[in-house]
């Protein structure tokens, strides 16, 4: 008897097949024993974590470090910086503390605020260091060497020049206004030797081609404008070691120094 075509060997009944058949809908299946106790226990983690830092008394903040001031005191710092003593540690603003200080004392260039754990905020404060001084009724204005005049103070720090100017009328083809002169002056003081930077008194402009130093012992110097400082320092230390009893020197020119005794 023949056997069944092939149409008839590929036709099987719904349902049926030669192998296991997978069911079309994966049932849910809740996690395993394993899965829970580490969930359990990431939460429980999270929530004491949560609770030291911002619940307990553990890490509140007790204590505020300052260092680096020397014109500026602790007590002054402190008061402007208004940490919030007993706030929990990790919620102290630090960045709100730093624009503070540096927005009301500006004698701060700059300041870094740290978290000390487990109960200190440290302070550590930069201040500004003066390179010139302007003289306005009976009082001095501090600049520093960015051209940032940041205090006013009642007696001249020792060792800072007065900045001096003797402009001539503003005329149509003046070049440069005050500030920019202001900004060349202290450029011209950065630039000076050790010594000579120790001995100047004022920093005299007249233009800026025309810049001036009043030294100790009625010494003066001719310096120019600010540009090629590096030259002139080093033309302006050989010139008063080759002719120490002169009283005039002139290193506007680098490359022709001058020295006079009148």
């Amino acid at each position: 008897m023949a056997g069944p075509t092939t149409a008839e060997r590929g036709a099987r009944p719904k349902g049926e097949s030669g192998g296991s058949e997978e069911p079309r809908e994966r049932r849910f299946r809740l996690p395993g024993r394993r899965v829970m106790i580490v969930l359990a226990g990431s939460l429980v983690l999270f929530a004491g974590g949560t609770w030291l830092l911002y619940g307990s008394d553990w890490l509140r903040t007790e204590r505020v470090s300052t260092s680096g001031t020397e014109v500026l005191t602790r007590s002054e710092v402190e008061s402007v910086a208004a940490v919030p003593v007993g706030s929990p540690l990790v919620s102290v603003d630090t960045d709100g503390i730093e624009d503070r200080l540096r927005r009301k004392l500006p004698r701060i260039d700059s300041v870094d605020v740290e978290r000390s754990w487990p109960h200190t905020i440290r302070l550590k404060v930069t201040e500004r260091q003066p390179v010139l001084l302007i003289e306005k009724d009976a009082k001095f204005i501090e600049m520093d060497a960015d051209g940032v005049r940041f205090a006013t103070v009642d007696r001249a720090p020792d060792g800072v020049p007065l900045l001096r100017t003797a402009l001539s009328p503003p005329s149509g083809q003046q070049r440069f206004g005050p500030a920019r002169l202001t900004r060349e002056a202290v450029r011209v003081r950065e630039g000076l030797p050790g010594k000579v930077a120790r001995d100047t008194r004022v920093v005299l402009v007249r233009s800026f081609d025309s810049i001036s130093l009043e030294l100790t012992g009625g010494r003066t110097v001719m310096w120019g404008s600010g540009e090629d400082g590096p030259a002139k320092a080093r033309a302006l230390t050989a010139l008063m070691k080759a002719a120490p009893r002169a009283r005039h020197f002139d290193v506007s020119a680098p490359t022709a120094p001058a020295a006079s005794r009148s």
